[in-house]
């Protein structure tokens, strides 16, 4: 099969990132995590891996990869929760990257559907065939047409993963308060992190983007203040780390957990679960 070729320096590389963490947590903890489908992603990219391979070993990096890790075992725990509860449902992976979370939380009822920007799903529809079951939305998420297309008559857990840190407060709100309006019994899961975490996470990211003023942009210090924004929501919320899962697996380290309590702790990294009533 041929193997799609992915540019140094280009939008494609960002969702390169993220993948491999997961294909090398899933290698270096298989007892905590295991996720096939990104070593099977990477094995189809003509990419040079060799920056990424040198860091890998290193604590930091190590780290990074347990982040996101983590988050998606979080998110795969409350998508089976809610799916315990509504089989049928649809799955909405909200800015889903190259992320096939959906396949992994399948019940063989559910529908599965990946919602991005038209350029990321073209490169999506390259490399990863639809289930069956499964669809892909090519929209803007804060173009709100793209809702039209959920059939979420048989309940639906909509869940975002390392994204809504890259919009605005107003713009998160929005999207909510709308899910919450034409959904309601559904679901949205998706993580967050405080002010700090905010700062530290975007600091690169926002000064290529020349924007000065992060406090635009969304952060949760307080879930349940912060997130109050409907009394027809209900707002919970579990540390992002620790918050499912104590992390005393082979090979993960002392300091890997110490970090990871300082990570919820201090820059309040946390999963937050909101059901629309």
């Amino acid at each position: 099969m041929e193997k799609l070729k992915i540019e140094k320096n280009s939008v494609q590389e960002t969702l390169i990132i993220p993948l491999y963490g997961r294909k090398m947590c899933s290698e270096k903890f298989p007892e905590l995590y295991t996720d096939v489908f990104a070593e099977r992603l990477c094995e189809r990219l003509d990419y040079d891996f060799s920056e990424l391979e040198k860091k890998k070993d290193s604590f930091i990096y190590e780290f990074g990869a347990l982040e996101a890790a983590m988050r998606q075992l979080d998110i795969k725990w409350e998508i089976n929760n809610y799916l315990s509860q509504y089989p049928e449902a649809a799955v909405v992976n909200l800015g889903c990257g190259l992320d096939e979370t959906g396949k992994a939380c399948d019940n063989g009822l559910c529908k599965i559907i990946n919602v991005d920007f038209p350029d990321v799903i073209a490169i999506r529809e390259q490399l990863i065939p639809e289930s069956e079951r499964e669809f892909n939305i090519a929209c803007d998420l804060r173009d709100y047409s793209w809702m039209d297309k959920v059939d979420a008559s048989k309940g639906a857990i909509f869940f975002a993963a390392g994204v809504f840190h890259y919009f605005k407060t107003e713009e998160v709100k929005s999207l909510v308060l709308e899910l919450a309006q034409r959904f309601p019994k559904g679901c949205l899961v998706f993580d967050s992190v405080g002010k700090l975490g905010t700062r530290l996470m975007l600091k690169t990211a926002l000064k290529n983007m020349e924007i000065k003023d992060i406090d635009e942009f969304f952060y949760v210090n307080d879930p349940a203040k912060d997130l109050n924004w409907s009394d027809k929501i209900k707002v919970s919320f579990r540390g992002y780390m620790l918050g499912y899962y104590d992390m005393k697996s082979p090979g993960i380290r002392f300091l890997h957990r110490l970090l990871a309590r300082l990570g919820d702790s201090l820059t309040k990294m946390s999963i937050n679960k909101m059901i629309f009533e």
